[in-house]
């Protein structure tokens, strides 16, 4: 019941919160911080990385410049209607691919839109402040996804079927309370 409390989209950017003014320095530490207090994007990129745990390196910078390129697009193309409800559906689309039920493809689009996501809180900056905002986000999804990677793949082995399953309806599951707090809320 808590996480239907949990709004997903207001809480997670630091510069309205700290009232700061944009700067290259702020947008570099809003970029930092942003991944890591919105529990929407954290839980995909770990998710991600579970994942990902088979692939290469060169699999986590493609997606890396994926989630770059939907910023980008959303920087450039605003106002995707509904988008924070897709983002909690991209959790459930996660979980999904987790279970096996879904192609792994699909992360691509899901990690796209987080990136377009994360571009409408820094809509209107100048852009050094964007230029600093973006590396953030770069140098903390990369740091998270890295993590994360490297601490499942030692974990990963010992999930087992029923674990697999059971960490794929947890995703399933917030994903959906998250998708319902962003149409009712």
């Amino acid at each position: 019941m808590a996480l239907l409390a949990v709004s997903p989209a207001l809480a997670h950017h630091p510069m309205e919160g700290m009232q700061l003014v944009p700067t290259a320095f702020t947008g570099l530490i809003s970029g930092l911080a942003h991944p890591l207090l919105g529990v929407d994007h954290l839980l995909f990129l770990v998710a991600l990385a579970l994942v990902g745990v088979q692939r290469s390196g060169r699999w986590m910078i493609a997606m890396l410049a994926v989630g770059l390129g939907g910023t980008a697009l959303g920087l450039v193309l605003p106002g995707l209607p509904m988008a924070e409800l897709l983002v909690a559906l991209t959790l459930v689309v996660e979980g999904l691919v987790v279970a096996r039920r879904l192609p792994q493809v699909l992360l691509v689009p899901a990690f796209a839109l987080h990136g377009y996501v994360l571009s409408t809180s820094v809509i209107g900056w100048e852009s050094s402040p964007i230029a600093g905002y973006l590396l953030g986000l770069l140098l903390s999804q990369g740091a998270l996804l890295l993590l994360a990677l490297v601490g499942l793949r030692q974990a990963a082995s010992g999930i087992t079927a029923s674990g697999r399953t059971l960490l794929a309806g947890a995703l399933i599951g917030i994903g959906a309370a998250f998708s319902f707090t962003a149409v009712f809320a």
